[in-house]
């Protein structure tokens, strides 16, 4: 479906733009639908945002772009705390719908909208669900979220079918009837961003710090995972591994292996299995993301980007193996955006990812005060380039208590789906375009 026939049902608002910029400014960095100009600096961000209800406009765009608020917190039921987005990628009215996870404490739910008829309710909610982050669609047409919670926190209602795990689950869901089932065998963890690769892989994260003192224990964490399921399209049995710099030829960069963890410990702490196994930590890897339906890389489905929060950092991990072996053995781990190396020194805690068509990256900063929520571009370099070639603003948050989550690309690569998380008011999802007016 054409994102201009998405619009037909949904509230659309004017452009807020940075003004007059350079010559210079003025050229378009990136190749295909998202050419742009860059944001020399962020939004000057009052309380609330910039517009007021039913003409938000939470963010600060390049010229030539709007943004349309596609669903809102209330709508159908729905709660706070607006994460992921995700699409029905493919089957029967594939891109019709879009599909939100909700992290809040307790109770958590995922909501889906019908970009057709602009209709919004609650795919599903559960008691037992804590703080419902990452949300994927999988190659066998269902959905995949997990819990951003640690596995020694108590949940606040124990989900009766997995007595063995404290927290920290993933859930696959069905679609249409949000019928739900826990995974277990891919670790309890801080679950967040999560991918899947052509052979029916799951990459992800833990979101922990290695620093992290728990009850007075230094906790372990900051793990890059990869499960293998014993069958294609079944991840209620496999096995889950963890990345481990081998080689190293900068911070925790170089030649990597990944290793096998015990299928029993992981379902327990695979944080802790990890850490006995000898994993390479890092502070806070958050999202992930690699080539899928929605977005394209020179490298295909075999280049994984992991958003390091606290290091202000994205790495580059070569998968070395993208049509699948049986040992999936090795990667190679690079630097593709540094604070410092090729991003400028207000580039932020990178949180959520999202590729294009044309392989650039887009990153959704987290940081800890205002201005500064910004969404920034890792342009693609040639395919010799481990690294981008710079990292340029691309929007900018009006809100001060908001926060940039969920950044997808739609199907055509025309729509950017993002939300306006934590906002004063209510939590929006916004589709940012091109202006087709111009």
């Amino acid at each position: 479906m054409k994102v201009t026939t998405r619009l037909v049902s949904m509230t659309s608002v004017t452009v807020l733009t940075a003004g007059a910029l350079s010559l210079a400014q003025q050229e378009g960095v990136t190749s295909g639908a998202f050419q742009f100009s860059p944001l020399p600096v962020s939004a000057a961000c009052v309380p609330g945002g910039a517009g007021t209800f039913p003409a938000e406009q939470p963010f600060l765009l390049p010229e030539g772009f709007v943004q349309t608020v596609v669903a809102r917190e209330g709508d159908g039921g729905t709660i706070d705390n607006w994460d992921m987005h995700t699409l029905n990628e493919t089957g029967p009215q594939a891109g019709r719908f879009l599909f939100h996870s909700h992290e809040v404490l307790t109770n958590g739910m995922v909501s889906v909208t019908d970009l057709s008829t602009g209709q919004t309710r609650v795919l599903a909610q559960r008691l037992y669900w804590d703080r419902l982050d990452g949300l994927v669609w999988t190659p066998w047409g269902t959905l995949l979220t997990g819990e951003e919670m640690r596995p020694e926190r108590q949940p606040s209602v124990q989900d009766p079918r997995v007595p063995q795990a404290q927290a920290g689950l993933m859930y696959e869901l069905d679609p249409v009837t949000g019928e739900d089932v826990p995974l277990p065998a891919l670790g309890a963890k801080a679950h967040e961003g999560m991918r899947i690769d052509p052979q029916g892989n799951v990459y992800g994260i833990s979101e922990t710090a290695p620093s992290t003192i728990i009850n007075g224990v230094r906790r372990p964490g900051g793990y890059i995972f990869k499960f293998v399921p014993d069958r294609r399209g079944d991840l209620s049995s496999g096995q889950l591994y963890a990345l481990r710099v081998t080689g190293p030829v900068g911070d925790r960069t170089g030649e990597a292996v990944w290793i096998a963890l015990d299928r029993e410990a992981v379902q327990i702490d695979a944080d802790a299995a990890a850490t006995a196994a000898g994993a390479t930590g890092y502070a806070r890897p958050e999202d992930v993301e690699l080539a899928t339906s929605t977005g394209n890389n020179r490298g295909g489905a075999g280049i994984l980007y992991v958003a390091v929060t606290d290091e202000h950092r994205v790495l580059r991990i070569d998968l070395r193996e993208p049509q699948g072996t049986s040992a999936h053995a090795t990667a190679f781990v690079s630097d593709y955006v540094r604070r410092g190396l090729n991003a400028p020194a207000d580039f932020t805690n990178p949180d959520n990812l999202a590729l294009d068509r044309n392989g650039n990256l887009y990153i959704a900063e987290d940081t800890a005060t205002p201005p500064g929520m910004d969404v920034w571009v890792a342009v693609a370099g040639s395919d010799a380039e481990l690294g981008a070639a710079r990292t340029v603003r691309f929007a900018s948050l009006t809100d001060c208590s908001a926060e940039v989550s969920g950044l997808y690309f739609d199907q055509t690569g025309t729509g950017l789906y993002v939300h306006a998380l934590h906002r004063t008011g209510q939590d929006l999802s916004v589709m940012i375009t091109r202006d087709r007016r111009e």
